[in-house]
């Protein structure tokens, strides 16, 4: 019993772990053979710094002191077909997951060890290579703050040039398993909450951008894929499709939730191409029919019951004044270029009358929100800016030339006013 005791005090010793880092450095290739012996020697490693970072000050010197980290790049490095990927991840990750202190943590993130570890070539064929991966970025993403963000990219002048623990992980931001998109969604989040300019700078514009193009596509196809569920002619129990359509529609609720947190973070230009690609790619094509009353399918094929869902829903879960006003106002566009449509057929009065009663139901609307008992937060609709917008479309100087709607420029101008 004493020489168990004896052994588990020493196992954390300072002298024990020189003596496994010396083991680990002796190491010149890892393959089938020594591959059991290299994943013992990692877990110990990690064990005795986790142990060290919260206990013995001096284990962490030492762990400085070797750049052990480097001996963990070097054994991806050196490894053949050892499927030795999966357990340095996981053992990282721990480690990473549980230091405590920010000298830890800032040295961890220092000399591009970290960045060496993400960059590595891996072959995410085999196995679970790619959740331990994944849950790896992660953990990395849990210690970012605005003095640590800074050794994870590489910055030519004040540009952002390089980022790879957000260009990696967008790799697999439409993977199959859902354990991993969540994953992502939650590390991706992560580094939106670091409010770093350059940073947002990065993320903002193309190639990075398209990560939000891409995320509101795969919505529009679900919201399509939603379409097909709902008037399916193909025989199953009513059980079963309503099954069906909730599970789909959970899907697409899931997603609206994550729009609703980025934008919660409320950086300008952020909030400004998640709701332009929203806008360009999803609420004006695939609700077009809200707009276009009198077609049966919008030009992407979806039904009007499917697209009132979707609209309602988008405002009712990612909400937002910008959103809000989005929407109200490519519907009222729409309006104003019908009414103008009939001033210049020479349908004058009857578009002038259709404009005023407009403005006396908004002018309504207007007072029934100001001045009712939830008016508190009634500013997200502007009604005030789309009165103003709307008289000046109807009032008498103005001249409607009668050239076709340019959808992308009524989708930029929404923008620039809202932001």
């Amino acid at each position: 019993m004493w020489r168990s005791l004896w052994r588990s005090i020493d196992r954390f010793s300072l002298q024990h772990f020189k003596y496994v880092i010396t083991e680990l450095q002796q190491i010149k290739v890892v393959n089938k053979q020594n591959r059991e012996a290299v994943i013992d020697l990692l877990q110990t490693i990690v064990e005795i710094v986790t142990y060290g970072d919260r206990q013995d000050p001096l284990i962490f010197e030492c762990f400085m002191e070797y750049q052990v980290l480097a001996e963990f790049v070097q054994v991806l490095k050196i490894s053949t077909s050892s499927r030795i990927e999966a357990p340095l991840l996981q053992y990282l990750s721990i480690m990473i997951q549980n230091m405590d202190s920010e000298r830890a943590i800032y040295y961890c993130l220092s000399n591009d060890y970290i960045n060496n570890i993400i960059a590595h070539q891996y072959n995410f064929e085999a196995g679970d290579l790619a959740l331990y991966y994944v849950s790896f970025l992660r953990a990395v993403s849990s210690k970012i703050n605005r003095d640590t963000l800074c050794l994870l990219v590489k910055v030519h002048g004040d540009v952002v040039v390089s980022f790879p623990l957000y260009t990696e992980a967008l790799k697999f931001a439409q993977h199959g398993e859902k354990m991993i998109q969540t994953a992502i969604r939650a590390l991706s989040l992560n580094i939106y909450n670091v409010s770093d300019d350059l940073v947002y700078q990065f993320i903002t514009t193309p190639p990075a951008s398209k990560y939000f193009s891409d995320l509101v596509s795969s919505l529009r196809e679900q919201c399509l894929h939603l379409d097909t569920l709902v008037h399916s002619t193909e025989e199953k129990s009513t059980h079963q499709k309503c099954k069906d359509i909730f599970l789909e529609a959970d899907k697409i609720i899931d997603d609206l939730y994550y729009f609703k947190d980025i934008l919660s973070v409320g950086e300008s230009r952020l909030c400004r191409v998640v709701t332009q690609s929203l806008l360009s790619l999803l609420i004006f094509p695939l609700l077009l029919l809200l707009l276009q009353l009198g077609e049966n399918k919008s030009s992407y094929n979806i039904s009007a019951v499917t697209s009132l869902y979707i609209v309602s829903r988008l405002l009712q879960v990612v909400g937002g004044k910008h959103l809000i006003n989005a929407v109200a106002g490519l519907h009222l566009y729409h309006y104003i270029i019908l009414s103008k449509t009939d001033a210049t057929n020479g349908d004058i009065a009857d578009s002038t009358a259709n404009a005023s009663a407009l403005l006396r139901l908004l002018n309504d609307i207007n007072f029934k929100v100001c001045s009712g008992p939830d008016a508190e937060g009634a500013e997200d609709i502007n009604i005030n800016y789309l009165l103003e917008h709307l008289n000046e479309h109807t009032s008498s100087n103005y001249h409607f030339d009668g050239s076709p709607r340019d959808d992308n420029i009524c989708i930029e101008r929404l923008v620039c006013f809202l932001f």
